[in-house]
């Protein structure tokens, strides 16, 4: 992808996801973008969102993880769902993105354990205390999947202190 920036034309890699959102052809555009320098190649990335650029970064991170495969990783994903998938552990999504075999998949999840925050979590776990009961479960020892399992079964609007307790119970019955 091309973007003329005061009459200077740059060269972009975006992930699909960013591509679909951008604008008609002569029309303004604001990406975030990531330089990276090699001895042969100055390369630049773009992305829509903040987070996507984040992700990106944590991707790259990763020994055995290059450009191209984060690039693979957020074009198959959003960052909500890898970030899903990082909390429940779940390989299965990865492992459908091109290039992205059962064990990088295993790596991926390993590597990024609690490096990306699921954006929509205290959402899903119903409340806005929700990510405090999760982070409290989490200092106790539970994993992340067993926290927000926990925490679903409490209801909305329940005190943070209550609604610890009444997770811990639940963790306890199971």
């Amino acid at each position: 992808m091309l973007i003329d920036v005061g009459g200077v034309a740059y060269e972009l890699d975006v992930p699909m996801s960013t591509f679909y959102g951008l604008p008609a052809t002569g029309e303004a555009v604001s990406l975030y973008t990531h330089l990276v320098v090699r001895e042969d190649a100055h390369t630049l990335y773009g992305f829509a969102t903040l987070e996507e650029r984040s992700a990106f970064r944590q991707l790259i991170r990763i020994s055995g993880v290059g450009a191209r495969t984060a690039l693979s990783v957020l074009s198959g994903l959003s960052v909500a769902d890898l970030a899903h998938a990082i909390t429940m552990q779940e390989a299965a999504p990865l492992t459908r993105v091109p290039g992205i075999g059962k064990k990088t998949a295993e790596r991926l999840l390993l590597e990024l354990r609690g490096k990306l925050a699921e954006p929509s979590t205290a959402a899903a776990a119903g409340g806005q205390h929700a990510s405090d009961v999760v982070n409290a479960l989490v200092a106790l020892g539970y994993s992340d999947k067993e926290a927000l399992a926990a925490v679903k079964g409490v209801a909305p609007g329940v005190p943070v202190a209550e609604a610890i307790r009444a997770a811990l119970k639940a963790l306890a019955k199971s």
